[in-house]
Parts: C-alpha cells; sequence; structure tokens
C-alpha cells in the first residue's frame, strides 16, 4: 500500500474552527467555539499560582530523566485525595490530558471483553464517539434532547442500560457536561449506580471540568454513589480547564477492578498500552499540579483563581438567563446549566452566517463556550444572534 491510495480525510471541526478564527483579520470577532476560559478581557490566562509552581520546579527540580509508563506518582496521588477524596480502592496513573485518559480507558475496555460496547447519551463531547470507536469498542448511543424543553433526558440512556447485556460499559460526564452544560441530578447518579450494579456494567466518567461548575467539591459529589457501590469503574480526569495547562495536557485515569488482584491486574494492562501508545508521559504540567496541591500557599491561591474563573461563566449564564428568548433561542434554559457550555438550537446555515457576517465562532453543533462572553462584546452577539434569526424566519 502506498500514500497515494489514503484517501482524504474530512477536516476535524473544532480544529478548523481554531485556524478560522486565528486567520479572520477582523477586529472584534467573537470565540464561542473552542472550549477553554477566557477571562475578561478575553484571554486564556496563565494562573499566578501555575507561575509561582512554574518558578519553584526551575529552582529545585534536579533532573529530566525518564518517569515511566505511569508517569508522576505523587501527582497521581496528591489529584486522587484532593479530586475524589482518596481510598476507594482506585488505582491510577497519569496521561496525556483528559483525552489520553480516554483513550487508554478505552483500549482497556475492548481488551477485557471482545466486541464489548459503550452506551453514550447524545448529544455529547463530538470527539468521545471517534476515540472511543478508535480504541476498539463498538458504540451504542441513545438520544438525549428533549427538544421541547431544551434539556435532556438522562432516564432514556438508563432505560437502554437496563437491557444491556454484563460487561457492557457506558460513558456519563461527571460535571460541566459538554455541550449542553446540563448535568445528571442527584437521583440519576443514584440510579446509574444501581444499574451498573444490577447489571454489572462498567462506568466511564469523563472528569474534565472539575471546580467550573458547582464548586471543587461540589463537582465531585455527584459520582459518590459509583465510588461507593459499583465494584468496576473508569474516571477520565483532565486538569487542563481547572488549572490552566491546556497546552500541557495533564490528565490521570483512576480504575478499580472488584477486588485488589483485579486492580492491579488492570494496572499491568494499562501500562503496557501506554508503553506501546507513547511510551510515557510529559512531566512539566503534572509536576506543576503535585506542586500547588502540596503547597498549602499555592493551593489556597489556585483554589481562589478557580473560583473566580466559575464565578465569572456563571454570572455571564445568569446574564443571558434574565435575557429570556431572543428570537428562537430561550437563554432562559441557561439557568439551569452549569459549566462553561450552552447549546444552541441554531442551523447550519445560521451558524455560517453568523460566521461569515459577524465574525461570531461557535462549533458547527450550535455548542457555544459561555466564557467566550464579556462585557465589550455580550450586546454585540445578541444583536448578531438577533439579525440572523430575523433573516432565517423572513
Amino acid at each position: 500500500m502506498s500514500f497515494e491510495n489514503l484517501l482524504p480525510r474530512p477536516p476535524d471541526p473544532m480544529l478548523g474552527l481554531i485556524q478560522q478564527v486565528a486567520s479572520d483579520p477582523r477586529e472584534g470577532k467573537i470565540d464561542l467555539g473552542v472550549g477553554v476560559y477566557q477571562d475578561a478581557e478575553g484571554r486564556t490566562p496563565v494562573f499566578d499560582s501555575v507561575q509561582q509552581a512554574e518558578a519553584t520546579l526551575c529552582r529545585t527540580q534536579s533532573t529530566k530523566a525518564y518517569l515511566g509508563a505511569g508517569g508522576d506518582a505523587g501527582y497521581v496521588e496528591r489529584l486522587g485525595a484532593e479530586a475524589l477524596g482518596g481510598g476507594h480502592g482506585l488505582g491510577g496513573l497519569q496521561t496525556i490530558g483528559g483525552t489520553g485518559a480516554l483513550r487508554l480507558a478505552g483500549e482497556l475496555l475492548a481488551r477485557g471483553l471482545p466486541d464489548r460496547r459503550i452506551w453514550i447519551g447524545q448529544p455529547t463531547w463530538s470527539n468521545h464517539e471517534p476515540l472511543l470507536r478508535a480504541a476498539g469498542l463498538r458504540i451504542a448511543h441513545r438520544d438525549l434532547t428533549d427538544p421541547s424543553r431544551g434539556t435532556l433526558r438522562h432516564e432514556a440512556l438508563l432505560d437502554a442500560l437496563r437491557e444491556a447485556p454484563a460487561g457492557d460499559a457506558f460513558l456519563v460526564q461527571a460535571v460541566g457536561h459538554n455541550p449542553t452544560g446540563i448535568d445528571p441530578d442527584p437521583a440519576l447518579w443514584e440510579a446509574f449506580a444501581d444499574v451498573a450494579v444490577a447489571r454489572r456494567l462498567v462506568p466511564l466518567v469523563d472528569l474534565a471540568y472539575q471546580g467550573l461548575g458547582a464548586g471543587w467539591r461540589e463537582d465531585a459529589a455527584p459520582i459518590a454513589p459509583l465510588l461507593e457501590r459499583v465494584p468496576q469503574l473508569l474516571i477520565a480526569y483532565s486538569c487542563d480547564k481547572n488549572f490552566g495547562l491546556y497546552r500541557e495536557r495533564v490528565g490521570a485515569l483512576f480504575y478499580r477492578g472488584a477486588n485488589a488482584e483485579e486492580t492491579a491486574g488492570l494496572r499491568d494492562h494499562l501500562l503496557a498500552i501506554a508503553r506501546v501508545s507513547y511510551s510515557m508521559p510529559s512531566d512539566h504540567g503534572a509536576a506543576v499540579v503535585r506542586t500547588i496541591l502540596g503547597d498549602p500557599r499555592l493551593r489556597s491561591g489556585w483554589l481562589a483563581e478557580l473560583t473566580a474563573a466559575r464565578d465569572r461563566v456563571a454570572r455571564i449564564r445568569t446574564t443571558l438567563a434574565r435575557r429570556g428568548r431572543i428570537g428562537g433561542v430561550d437563554f432562559a434554559a441557561l439557568g439551569a446549566g452549569r459549566g462553561l457550555f450552552a447549546q444552541l438550537p441554531l442551523s447550519a446555515a445560521a451558524i455560517q452566517r453568523l460566521q461569515a457576517q459577524h465574525a461570531v465562532y461557535l462549533a458547527p453543533s450550535g455548542r457555544m463556550n459561555l466564557a467566550g462572553l464579556n462585557d465589550r462584546n455580550l450586546e454585540r452577539f445578541l444583536a448578531a444572534l438577533d439579525a440572523v434569526q430575523r433573516r432565517s424566519a423572513a
């Protein structure tokens, strides 16, 4: 086979969007597409706590020797204790971002049971299905959208899981649902745990936005029923968002088998998968997180910065919710959501007109990153949205 036989691939929609925004020469463009936090000035800042931790590492780090396929064990231990409360019989290893954790989890699931399915509620993050399919899993999904109310019906996923064969897995986002911002309520988390135990299913929890929803501790609380009652589970964790370490790609995969022996066996398989995939993760970002979490002063400063980011996004969400309806978009529903994202019911043509005529960029699905709005561009965004919808209705 030669390279000439490789057919062109369609461009990744989100990566393409990044390039489009970067190449747009218009002043005042509004980037609501890519899911990174932006401050009131439209910047994605480096946290002050991160800069201080990096300065500490520059002074004290004595080697750049390899850490191995499992990465920084101190980082994994501290992160597990801080983020999940420690204990629970969990093992863990460092990964290349939350995406790397999902990929390792997918390959582990595929190894454990041939033709295993993973159930995914739709809509979901655009890379979930391609990533897990590439890992060797079969995808089964249920539409969770309630078009009449603009909300999610997580019960639809539960109904499917109640009929799923033993060994199937299911994906659930812990907080700040991407793309809708609507999370399962406590009763649904209890139900997820019940069905996982009864049907012997394996939950894969995507925990990518802890601290950007309701609070640092609050955002981990919903998964407690899974941690307390489900024998086998996987948690893909990202520090990219809550530490602002996007380009450092800092993640972890926490895992648990039915007993200590099985948990140890899972680690052996995960290390083997990591070794042939990327050999070992890079050190710097994990060392930064470990340094922050291990220093009371830095940890306190980081939590204050995280709280300020969360509060700013919450204010934008509340401001939009108070505006009510603009054309076919009912912003009142945003008041029930949390985190960076909301999904607008816009046609592909309307999204293209927002981009071409008003330099307003949303994801092709209509997902918007609320952090891209601020006091300078909010009214302009709403005016552009109104103009585009009026034209669509004409």
